[in-house]
């Protein structure tokens, strides 16, 4: 093997360079590809709540190696669904889901979710910790097998049988601290990219009113002035903003986000009818867009292109800048789990995808799959499918510049040894992840993401390489001296 190496140092802005010019245009493609790993009702993982530890670990990493594989780079993982946790906490009892009996240690111990982001961030994989803030239980309204330190059992005068389900009252105050403590705990002792939460805020209405008229009679004889639609609005209000704060101040690359039910209002956009958010479930998600209380939007667009709830149309509504004056990022919520109950073609999930590709002007970065199960089952060639059209090559995910309080890496300094480009020497600070992109003729694609860990990398063919550093918030070494190495190899 004869190996010649040519080194060009060039500054990714103000050269007039082809390997520059190809490699500025490549790299701004960015987008989240994510999934939702549920863990209520083990409906993705666990898979059943009687698995060992190894079975569960080696069910998780064969999750994470099938998603990876598929170029997914964010995962949005399931830790409270009920008032019980997926990790160890001081606060919460331990899942049922995960040991069959909540508030009882896996044996022998260990943390899903410390494991999960071990194995995630080794895979350059996000991690987003998804919280449900209000569902005490799911499927019962009983207390029976709820642990003693459960939300329900340690403030019972706030938990009510509702429907199918067990709720905790938003208009507590002990209901709010709660939640605010258990998800700033997290984001404290785990190193997660991200807060997320799901549409269930108030809970989905029934033919019976919500029986929370203790905490609101409690509000007004305080002097509280507002109407019963409002005043709940405003305490789901208040968490949002609390917790984006908290978050934000907490650690300032952690991203704050939440997954709220498709339709705002019903006639939002005109011709759109369903059930209203923000009337019904007092869930104002434009209100916090336009606060800028959150750093992503993900509605859940379950329905067709060309449906009467159109995906098309809500796509734009959401991302519209009247719905968002203060420019956060907006992702799809994709319903694969339709593929299988509703027999859509995986084309409908394809074609969706294709309509967020293209609207990055408007904020639109990248959609999330409901749910992680479709994806590793093939359901109906879903993944399959997606590989051979939409998912070909990796995409490093979206670019938080504007949150600040996390540096630009350094750039990586790239030496050549055969065919191995090595940039072990290099500065490691605010490094997230490498970023390997490969130049020929007028084109430079991604063709490798790296943890920050692994600084290597083993040119399969000839080309002009460059290496870049990622940090926490998706910022790259733009604009810094980079080497950019030509390996002929032959």
């Amino acid at each position: 093997m004869i190996l010649k190496v040519v080194f060009l140092a060039i500054l990714l802005c103000g050269m007039e360079s082809e390997v520059e010019s190809a490699c500025s245009a490549g790299r701004t493609k960015r987008e989240l590809r994510g999934a939702w790993i549920a863990t209520v009702s083990n409906i993705d993982w666990p898979k059943s709540n009687t698995r060992t530890t190894s079975q569960n670990q080696a069910d998780l990493r064969h999750l994470l190696d099938i998603l990876h594989d598929a170029t997914i780079n964010a995962v949005f993982f399931q830790v409270r669904s009920a008032g019980e946790a997926m990790y160890a906490s001081t606060i919460e009892p331990w899942s049922q889901y995960l040991t069959g009996t909540q508030g009882t240690a896996p044996s022998p111990a260990w943390d899903p979710l410390q494991f999960l982001i071990d194995e995630a961030h080794a895979r350059n994989m996000e991690v987003h910790a998804w919280f449900n803030p209000y569902r005490a239980k799911s499927g019962s309204t009983s207390t029976a097998g709820l642990a003693a330190n459960h939300m329900a059992k340690a403030i019972p005068a706030h938990a009510h049988a509702y429907g199918n389900n067990l709720w905790m009252d938003p208009g507590s105050t002990q209901v709010q601290d709660r939640v605010n403590n258990v998800i700033l705990d997290v984001v404290r002792r785990y190193d997660v990219d991200g807060v997320h939460l799901d549409d269930y805020f108030y809970p989905y209405p029934t033919s019976t009113a919500f029986p929370d008229s203790a905490t609101y009679n409690a509000y007004k004889s305080g002097g509280g002035t507002l109407g019963l639609a409002d005043w709940r609005r405003d305490n789901v209000n208040k968490l949002i903003e609390r917790l984006s704060t908290n978050i934000h101040q907490t650690k300032a690359w952690v991203k704050f986000g939440v997954s709220p039910f498709g339709i705002w209002r019903s006639g939002n956009p005109s011709g759109v009818t369903g059930m209203s958010s923000v009337d019904e479930i007092y869930a104002d998600s434009k209100l916090w867009l336009q606060k800028g209380w959150l750093d992503y939007v993900a509605p859940q667009l379950y329905w067709t292109i060309d449906g009467p709830q159109s995906f098309t149309k809500l796509i734009d509504w959401w991302s519209d800048p009247a719905q968002n004056p203060t420019h956060k990022h907006i992702y799809a919520g994709l319903a694969d789990y339709r593929i299988v109950d509703n027999n859509w073609s995986p084309n409908e999930i394809v074609h969706q995808i294709q309509l967020v590709e293209i609207r990055t002007s408007r904020q639109v970065w990248g959609e999330i799959h409901f749910s992680a199960h479709q994806l590793e089952t093939n359901a109906h060639n879903l993944l399959t499918t997606l590989k051979s059209t939409v998912y070909t090559s990796p995409t490093l995910t979206d670019v938080y510049s504007y949150r600040g309080g996390v540096p630009a890496p350094a750039s990586p300094n790239v030496a050549a040894n055969g065919a191995v480009l090595d940039w072990s020497g290099s500065p490691k600070a605010n490094v997230r992840s490498w970023a390997v992109y490969k130049s020929t003729s007028n084109t430079c694609t991604l063709v490798k993401v790296l943890p920050p860990s692994t600084t290597s990398y083993t040119a399969s063919s000839n080309g002009d390489y460059v290496v870049t550093a990622v940090n926490r918030l998706g910022v790259e070494t733009d604009s810094n001296p980079v080497t950019v190495v030509t390996a002929v190899v032959g």
